[in-house]
């Protein structure tokens, strides 16, 4: 769920900023009040997840001055200014210097709580955006989103490492919604480029004109610089380069050429051919395609992952069992089959589609996971892929997943799971060796 943001109240006036903590509390805001700005200046930091509420005329250190280092802490904080009559002036001059908005007392408490929903929708927003771009350049939190213990994504995770580290172009293909774009952004954070510019630029989102000025230029007024430009030292992302029209594959290829070697900018190539018996070498330009594929990751389809099916499908439905504020479906030993059988035609995007659907029909009592991927299926009959497992793979990728869920169930607590899966001590310590499961991973 959804943590309340917080409002820092900074007045010298008890009666004022409790009345105000109090209406804010009961409009749903997380309150803190401080009686100087002093005071205040100790609590709120740069990644403070909130607003600020602050009077103007305040002993030692007044508004103005407060506001002025807040600023310098972090310019993105929004702070409410609260002036008395005639302070009309110094209020302006507030949001000069970088406040959000202004309140003239007496105020209307409703007009308080619209500005204060205003300023932390946007402080969330910051806070979020600031969030994702440290992700985006962490390669470990990257690393650990590809989540997966089978033999094709460890040798994936080996590859991006490996390929990170090198200079040249890299080429990344699979089916759709096998998660290119994720393997991309990790293939910039765990190498030699991953403070400098990541860009990212679809070529099927543009006529060849539109596509040609944002990779080369000239870019219209206020457009910025062109891709190209704006990438170097970093990393460029075309998605979709089969959809680079052949004059500007020319263009890219020149480029590339003048590049040198070891290149400036690396380029990653995402394809999404989905044309039945093409691949991206058919239609790409020779030269173009061997300087981008010297580096090739090819993804692999989710249908052939075994296990790491209903590891995927435990992890996302526990997200979305948190974000809904309910509980996650419990999957049976039938179920669990029927999961690991399943074709995926749109991989790990449509897991996560059917996992969402799963935790809001559990939360409703009706429906099963059976049905969901009935639903998926366009003769509404039972899919199954064609790709058999021995009866083993099924038993250990269920039992896998049982003692994973009971661990997370009860927090690593070993004699609680014991109980409830009827197991030993000694066997229990044996099968979570053997499917790499760590109880300090569950504290």
């Amino acid at each position: 769920m959804t943590q309340a943001m917080k409002i820092a109240i900074i007045d010298d006036e008890q009666d004022m900023r409790q009345s105000i903590s109090q209406w804010l509390a009961l409009s749903g805001f997380d309150t803190e009040t401080f009686g100087s700005a002093e005071d205040a200046l100790k609590a709120l930091g740069p990644d403070y997840p909130g607003c600020v509420v602050s009077d103007i005329k305040m002993p030692g250190m007044d508004g103005m001055v407060f506001l002025k280092k807040l600023m310098s802490v972090d310019s993105t904080l929004p702070v409410i200014m609260i002036t008395g009559h005639g302070d009309v002036p110094m209020a302006v001059e507030a949001m000069r210097v970088g406040a959000f908005d202004f309140l003239e007392k007496p105020f209307n408490p409703d007009k308080m709580t619209e500005l204060a929903k205003r300023a932390t929708q946007r402080r969330r927003l910051i806070l979020d955006n600031r969030a994702l771009r440290k992700e985006l350049s962490d390669g470990s939190t990257l690393m650990k989103k590809l989540i997966g213990a089978s033999p094709v994504m460890e040798r994936l995770r080996e590859d991006i490492l490996d390929l990170g580290q090198a200079d040249g172009h890299v080429l990344i293909d699979g089916e759709t919604g096998t998660g290119k774009t994720l393997v991309a952004h990790a293939l910039h954070a765990v190498g030699a480029k991953a403070g400098k510019k990541f860009v990212l630029l679809s070529c099927a989102a543009n006529d060849k004109a539109t596509l040609g000025a944002k990779l080369f230029g000239p870019v219209e007024d206020g457009g910025g610089l062109p891709a190209l430009e704006e990438a170097r030292g970093g990393t460029l992302v075309l998605e979709d380069i089969e959809s680079l029209p052949q004059e500007l594959q020319a263009r890219l290829l020149s480029w590339m050429n003048d590049q040198g070697n070891p290149p400036d900018t690396r380029i990653v190539a995402i394809s999404n051919l989905q044309e039945q018996g093409k691949t991206c070498e058919d239609v790409l330009r020779p030269d173009l395609f061997f300087r981008l594929a010297a580096m090739k990751i090819t993804l692999p389809p989710l249908r052939q992952r075994g296990e790491d099916i209903l590891m995927l499908f435990t992890h996302f439905s526990e997200q979305f069992a948190e974000e809904y504020g309910c509980d996650a479906p419990q999957v049976s030993a039938q179920e669990a089959a029927q999961l690991l059988q399943a074709p995926w035609p749109g991989n790990i995007r449509q897991l996560i589609n059917v996992a969402e659907r799963a935790v809001l029909q559990n939360r409703r009592g009706t429906g099963t996971i059976a049905s969901l991927l009935m639903a998926e299926s366009d003769d509404q009959q039972p899919v199954m892929t064609t790709e058999g497992k021995p009866l083993k793979e099924y038993v250990e990728a269920f039992e896998r997943m049982l003692i994973d869920n009971t661990m997370r169930r009860h927090k690593g607590s070993i004699v609680a799971v014991m109980d409830e899966l009827c197991l030993p001590r000694r066997t229990l310590n044996e099968k979570m060796a053997k499917y790499g499961l760590q109880r300090s991973d569950y504290l």
